[in-house]
């Protein structure tokens, strides 16, 4: 059969590649063509866009880039009739998504979306949207399946995708050590705005903490100048491709709001959730967006377990004043440990990208 994935992000290209490798197991003739990143290729998929041209964050951004963004979609389309697939499937990326979605329903394509938008948090209005286009949601966090169910929308709970990632990273050798001193851990984000905008916050740790070797892990659709140009003559080391292996010897982390702060606790690591964006943009997103936290970790367990630095709070003196409870502070820094202790157990242990598949595959066929 004939599988269309779309993903946007470089985690959607993780989870998207390991869709992609359970697709071809289970369906032997599957033919993949996909929106997405070098692990979906990797995986088996003919790539038609990649996530590092697609990625666009904030209200203010995407409005200056507003003229790509139509061009993108109305490619897309073009693309997704040309291929003729048996199912769509879309991954998170919500602004780009759910426009294709509400075409395709009306070209008669079945659409499974995985990794719900997160609409719980701004526009729920946008539930009956997705009921109307949406063949089938696959949703990855426990409490919205109580969400969609109050909304008369009956969703699939299949676990979260990085449970089965990270725990067989877990269980993998430290391939590469990085130095001799403890380390802290910076994951600026995979965009050029985030880096730009947090990088520079974190980066002024490194002479408070001598004692320590600050590591950067560096994004795969990034090249290293957009790290460079802020790392300077900084003692700071810069890896690619191993963010995983970076976590399973890190003391502590600096992480950019986003998936990255669930992967980081999920690894067992303290952090401290940096966030700063366009002022305006931030500003509007307070207007809509209607949400306690905004690291996954807090979020999921609805309640503060990690210290979260947003706008003006990310300054070099809070930055600080958290890294150093962290690193010096030994019951604030276990009890974040037990949290995350609960917040893998709360997450479970199915296969979701199996569990993914057959979804998929159930509706392709129908």
């Amino acid at each position: 059969m004939r599988y269309y994935i779309i993903a946007g992000e470089a985690s959607g290209d993780l989870h998207g590649s390991n869709l992609i490798k359970q697709l071809h197991q289970q369906d032997v003739t599957a033919s993949i063509r996909a929106w997405g990143g070098d692990k979906m290729e990797a995986a088996g998929a003919t790539i038609v866009k990649h996530y590092r041209d697609l990625a666009f964050m904030g209200f203010v951004e995407v409005i200056k880039h507003m003229g790509t963004i139509l061009r993108n979609i109305s490619f897309c389309k073009q693309d997704i009739l040309q291929f003729q697939p048996d199912v769509l499937v879309l991954i998170d990326y919500p602004g780009f998504n759910m426009r294709i979605a509400a075409w395709a329903k009306k070209q008669g394509i079945k659409v499974v979306w995985y990794i719900s938008p997160q609409v719980w948090a701004w526009k729920a209005g946008r539930v009956k949207q997705l009921k109307r286009d949406v063949d089938k949601m696959l949703v990855i966090l426990p409490f919205e399946v109580d969400f969609y169910r109050q909304k008369a929308y009956e969703v699939t709970y299949v676990g979260h995708p990085l449970i089965e990632v990270v725990a067989e990273a877990r269980q993998q050798p430290i391939t590469q050590s990085f130095s001799h001193k403890p380390v802290i851990a910076l994951l600026p984000g995979s965009r050029k705005q985030e880096i730009a905008q947090k990088l520079p916050e974190m980066l002024k740790m490194v002479r408070l903490f001598p004692d320590y070797q600050f590591v950067i892990a560096q994004a795969p659709s990034m090249p290293e100048e957009e790290y460079r140009q802020w790392i300077k003559d900084e003692n700071v080391l810069l890896v690619s491709g191993q963010t995983y292996n970076l976590l399973q010897q890190a003391t502590a982390a600096l992480v950019t709001s986003g998936t990255a702060t669930l992967e980081t606790a999920l690894f067992g690591v303290p952090q401290v959730v940096c966030y700063r964006g366009n002022p305006v943009s931030y500003w509007l997103a307070k207007k809509i967006i209607h949400i306690r936290f905004i690291s996954l970790v807090n979020l999921i367990m609805d309640k503060e377990i990690v210290k979260e630095l947003i706008q003006d709070d990310l300054n070099e003196t809070a930055l600080k004043t958290e890294l150093d409870k962290i690193l010096h502070q030994a019951t604030y820094r276990n009890e974040m440990k037990v949290q995350y202790e609960k917040l893998w157990n709360l997450l479970g242990s199915k296969p979701t990208s199996l569990l993914v598949a057959q979804e998929v595959i159930a509706i392709a066929r129908r």
